[in-house]
């Protein structure tokens, strides 16, 4: 199940990347955190760009309220969406 934290930040939550994929999606859960495919390659940050865009499309907020707290460089990830609480969220 994956673990939602809600503060007055907005909600948070762990993403496990698979990059290199064939398309992008969300392919449900991995350990605790939303897995995620990614058709970009891990280069220069293209996985992240696209990571923040598909969760922007999907949660139907705005790229600039999608923050990558940690992880930067890892296929393990913690997310942060500005601004939306963990109902609106899962109305989506």
């Amino acid at each position: 199940m994956i673990q939602f934290k809600e503060d007055a930040c907005g909600v948070t939550f762990a993403v496990r990347i698979v990059p290199r994929a064939s398309r992008s999606e969300i392919a449900g859960e991995h350990d605790g955190a939303l897995r995620i495919r990614v058709a970009a390659p891990p280069v220069e940050g293209a996985a992240n760009r696209e990571l923040v865009r598909l969760l922007a499309r999907q949660f139907k907020v705005a790229q600039s309220s999608i923050e990558i707290i940690s992880g930067i460089a890892s296929k393990n990830k913690i997310v942060r969406i500005a601004g939306v609480r963990i109902d609106q969220l899962s109305r989506t």
